[in-house]
Parts: C-alpha cells; structure tokens; sequence
C-alpha cells in the first residue's frame, strides 16, 4: 500500500511539474507583433526608395513591428532637388529595389492609378508618397476610409501630406495639407501665437511653403500625448524643409510640437512674393479619424532629415501610437537638446 502511495504521489508531482513547465513556456512567448505597411512608388523626392528601407528599419529596430513595403502601381522617382548630390538620379531605385518585383519607371508624374488593396491585414499604413501622387481609386478610398473608420492606423510622413487635395476624407485624416491644389477653401492656416493660443487663420493666400534647409529647433505642445510623454520641451533638428501655410478641417487634432517660420529665415527664395509666416507652425501632429488614428509628420525631406534621433523617435513613437493607441518606447538618451542636434548616420 505504501508502495501504491508513493508510486501515485510521484505520479501527481510529475504531472505538475509538467504543467507548471507548461505554464512558464506559455508564458515567456513574446507577443504577436504589429503589421505595418508603408507605401511608395510616387513623390516628388527622388531619395524615396532610400527613406522607405530607412523607415522600415527605424520600426523593426523597436522590435514591436514586422514591416512589408507596397509600391503603387505607378512608379514616378521625382525631382533631384539637390543638385550638389553625387549621385545619379536613379541611383536610390537602383541600390533599393523591392526584392522579386519588377515595375515600369515614368519619367513625369502618372495621372491615373489602379491600385489597390486589402488594408485590413495592417495594423498601420506609412504613407511615403507625395506631390502628385495619383488619386486611388474610389473602391480603394472607400476601403482605405473603411480601414481608417474601424480603427486603423495612418502614418504621413513629409510630402505625403502633399498627395490628394481633392480627397475631402483623406483631408480629415491628415488635418491640415500643404499644395496639393489646396486653398482657402480647403480650410484655415493653423498656427501657435506668441501668447500660446491656437489660431485659425482664413487668409487668403498660398498653401504650402518653405525656406532653404536649415537646423530648426522644435517646441512640444502636449507633453502628455502618448507620443512626446518625456521628450524634452524643446529640441534642435537637422537640416530640413519647415512646412508651414498649411491648410485643413483641423479637427479632432492635437498639435504635438511646433516650429517658429521666421518672416526672413523661412522665406523661399525662388519665390520673392512670399515670407515666412512669423508664427509658430506644426510639424507633428495625432489625430483621430473615427476610431482610427493617424500621426502627421512634415519632418523628413532628405535621408539626413531621417536620421535625425528626434525623427527616428517620433516616427517610432508615431507609429505605435496610431497602430494601438498607447506607447511602450523609452526616449533614448542622445535625444537631441534644445541647442544640440543629434543624428545617427544609417547605413
């Protein structure tokens, strides 16, 4: 009988000792990661195809992300802004091809577009498109509003607020649009004063402008957002454009940082008729689309723009918070300082 006892009190402690076995390996299982997308094929910046592999790399470095890329169906490089790069106007497309695909490479803007697809296997689409982008179809806007409505989550990034003025929903999503075929009709600029107060302003006039590149130091308009919860209250950029003279519906928006457009420093200079604003204007912006969320950067015209640490982080920040609402990530400690820009070269 003793016998017997033991052999079944044996059997009990092994049992358990393999469920609690199985208990722990349960429980050490990482968590599914988020789905993000980023699109491309059209911008204005011929460094796309270049800033897409950046941009998927920034993600996976936070281990939260799996990243794919979608090229449009119609592929146009844009304009070699920089004239003093070295390198070859096709050389981003040529060192950065998407892997097992072939596309046709316009050289003019493509007016019409087929594209289409699923974004609900997403949990965040990337918008790296940009001026002239053609219109989605209306059965891919319809989805595309769809995704967005049902929760999802929309990254624009720089000139993708450039694309599709006439997309009266896309506008929502993005609050405030630069060019594009925009206007006074399109919605008011929006700008910080001096006094710290929100303005809308009806003027007529352009919408979109920038000056030469330049650093340009940032200010944080809600610290306790999601996004900039612990970034400092001011912080110094790398060279990059200042999109301001923004317009849009500007609603159910959060202005997350600004940047000073000064009326001599931010004036283009191939366009003598226009100054800077002289107001503090955004640059990083959360808004909510139904029950999605999409966080608007003006931030990164150039592959140095991107490898700002205050890009980087934001971006990283940005696309967590539009895929779940939340945000999980540290700020790192070579976060740029109000004075001091920080960029880590990528490679």
């Amino acid at each position: 009988m003793k016998n017997l006892m033991a052999v079944v009190l044996f059997s009990f402690l092994l049992t358990a000792c393999g469920e609690r076995k199985k208990e722990t390996v349960e429980q050490v299982q990482p968590p599914a990661k988020l789905k993000a997308l980023i699109i491309d094929g059209q911008n204005n910046h011929y460094v796309w195809p270049k800033t897409t592999m950046m941009m998927k790399d920034y993600l996976e470095q936070t281990d939260l992300f799996t990243v794919d890329v979608q090229r449009m169906d119609s592929v146009w490089l844009g304009i070699k802004y920089n004239k003093d790069r070295p390198e070859a106007y096709h050389s981003f497309i040529e060192t950065y091809p998407l892997e097992d695909k072939t596309y046709h490479i316009s050289e003019s803007p493509i007016q019409t577009s087929d594209f289409t697809f699923n974004f609900n296997d997403y949990d965040v689409i990337i918008s790296n498109l940009g001026a002239d982008s053609p219109l989605w179809p209306e059965e891919t806007r319809k989805d595309f509003e769809a995704f967005m409505n049902n929760g999802g989550g929309l990254v624009v990034v720089h000139a993708a607020d450039n694309a599709w003025g006439e997309w009266e929903e896309y506008n929502k999503m993005i609050s405030l649009g630069a060019w594009g075929g925009r206007d006074e009709k399109s919605g008011p600029y929006v700008y910080y004063n001096e006094a710290g107060k929100i303005i809308k302003d009806p003027s007529e006039g352009v919408c979109g402008s920038h000056g030469p590149q330049y650093e340009f130091q940032l200010t944080t308009r809600a610290p306790e957002h999601p996004i900039m919860k612990g970034i400092p209250e001011k912080w110094l950029h790398t060279p990059d454009e200042m999109y301001e003279r923004m317009r849009g519906p500007f609603e159910n928006a959060t202005i997350l940082a600004t940047a000073f457009a000064d009326v001599e420093k931010n004036a283009p200079p191939w366009d003598p008729n226009v100054k800077g604003l002289g107001q503090n204007v955004p640059q990083l912006m959360a808004i909510n689309y139904g029950k999605g969320r999409v966080f608007h950067s003006t931030l990164g015209h150039f592959d140095y723009s991107m490898e700002c640490v205050g890009f980087i982080t934001t971006l990283q920040r940005g696309a967590e918070w539009a895929a779940t609402g939340k945000v999980t990530q540290e700020v790192p400690k070579d976060f740029p300082l109000a004075d001091a820009s920080n960029s880590r070269p990528w490679k």
